[in-house]
């Protein structure tokens, strides 16, 4: 039977790809639980499994002392004692008092026996979190086990069971049950009944791992995939950079005759992919990715990391994509936030902007020459009225002889001012400015029309 044991551990070991040792400690823990429910509670109740023989030996480690001294039998001995289990003991040792294997009983080995099968539960879920947590990031195949009724796929990956989410899934795909699957490894967790596994099938990185096992240049790092982007919508960018000279990144990626390109398309079930070479130059980085719209120029604005792209008018609509959906796909794989306008569109931005800067100019520049000239006239009238009123000031004149002295000076200085400058001169100015940015709304508002726009601004 004790061989039995052991040969008995070593196939659960091997089936389930549990460390031996944390088989042995739970076929121990059961044989502690069967025997406290039998003897009682002991504190110091302890067993071991001989490996060679298979043998379980249920002890309880005791000090000797003499016999008087004995405080707590349960974990002290006595020196007559101890001699007849070891004859070699002596005071302060530590002596094992065998106990007996007794049948426990049906209750008992019931108890040992969930004992087990808990241990070694806990045991495999510890060791295939180990073991998935790791390949997290990573391809998996499987076999679709079931189909919930969410649309959520339950797969069945050999040692334990997956789940691909429904949002995971392309809306090209369907599976069904006993359907082989590839997906890729976005998150591992723990939880009451076990480890969990999520996987997807829509993660950038799905797609980067597939082109690594179709590209042996990316295998190698020869090429390199900078950044990958997907769209649910059904199309993909990917930025590839060359570690050597002489390989084309892009041509390696397509393949001859476009044959790595379509094995990767095929598994995606038809997903457009475009491949665009990388460069450190953002600029640049931006205009490969609107491709295949031609770019004209672009305005960089890094405070804010955004670009305001201007195309052709005839590559507006290519370059924005059905439903946004090129800008949007260049926008995630430059991390870049764009914007998209037609050369006429900037044309006329540019010409408002510059209408609005000659009414704002119009607007301060009345002002600011009679705010200019009032204060030269009136530090003019102060310097004469200061030097008249010092050569007739006599000697000794107290301080409310020079308020009023201060007094008249000023009233010298404002009768001084010309009229050029005189408030209603100033409210004139401004009400001409006014008229001018009235005529600028004017054009603002009427331009979507050509000839009331041209009459505006002439």
């Amino acid at each position: 039977m004790n061989q039995e044991l052991l040969h008995l551990l070593d196939q659960i070991s091997r089936e389930k790809g549990i460390d031996k040792s944390v088989l042995v400690e739970a076929v121990l823990s059961a044989v502690l639980s069967a025997a406290r429910k039998r003897m009682g509670p002991m504190e110091n109740l302890q067993a071991r499994l001989d490996d060679g023989s298979g043998a379980i030996t249920l002890f309880s480690p005791k000090t000797v002392v003499l016999e008087d001294d004995i405080i707590d039998d349960s974990i002290e001995i006595s020196l007559e004692e101890a001699e007849m289990i070891t004859p070699t003991a002596d005071l302060g040792d530590t002596v094992d008092v065998i106990h007996e294997l007794e049948d426990y009983g049906r209750i008992a080995a019931q108890t040992a026996k969930q004992v087990i099968i808990q241990k070694v539960r806990e045991a495999e879920r510890e060791t295939i979190y180990n073991e998935f947590i790791d390949r997290q990031g990573e391809l998996v195949n499987g076999v679709v086990a079931r189909v919930e009724r969410e649309g959520n796929l339950v797969v069945d990956l050999g040692r334990t069971e997956a789940l691909l989410p429904r949002r995971e899934q392309s809306f090209r795909e369907t599976f069904k049950r006993n359907d082989r699957i590839r997906a890729y490894i976005i998150e591992v967790k723990k939880s009451s009944s076990g480890p969990q596994v999520i996987l997807s099938r829509t993660h950038p990185g799905f797609l980067m791992r597939l082109f690594e096992m179709e590209v042996p240049e990316i295998y190698e790092d020869i090429v390199e995939i900078k950044e990958a982007a997907r769209d649910a919508s059904g199309r993909a960018k990917i930025a590839v950079m060359s570690n050597d000279k002489d390989v084309d990144p892009v041509g390696a990626c397509v393949g001859i005759k476009g044959m790595r390109v379509q094995s990767v398309v095929q598994e995606l079930r038809g997903e457009k992919i475009d491949i665009i070479p990388w460069t450190e130059d953002q600029v640049q980085f931006v205009r490969n990715a609107l491709s295949p719209a031609k770019v004209a120029r672009v305005y960089m604005n890094e405070d804010e990391k955004t670009m305001q792209v201007v195309v052709p008018n005839d590559q507006l609509s290519l370059a924005i994509g059905k439903r946004g959906q090129n800008v949007r796909l260049a926008a995630k794989l430059t991390h870049w936030k764009i914007d998209i306008m037609s050369e006429d569109e900037a044309d006329a931005d540019f010409e408002r902007l510059e209408a609005l800067r000659r009414a704002e100019l119009a607007f301060s520049l009345p002002k600011r020459l009679a705010d200019s000239e009032a204060t030269e006239a009136e530090t003019a009238a102060e310097e004469n009225g200061s030097t008249a009123a010092l050569a007739d000031m006599p000697e000794g004149l107290d301080e409310d002889a020079a308020e009023a002295a201060d007094e008249d000076v000023n009233a010298s200085a404002n009768a001084d001012m010309p009229e050029a400058i005189s408030e209603d001169g100033v409210d004139a100015a401004v009400s001409e400015a006014e008229a001018v940015v009235s005529t600028f709304d004017e054009t603002l508002l009427d331009g979507d029309d050509p000839e009331r726009s041209d009459e505006s601004q002439t």
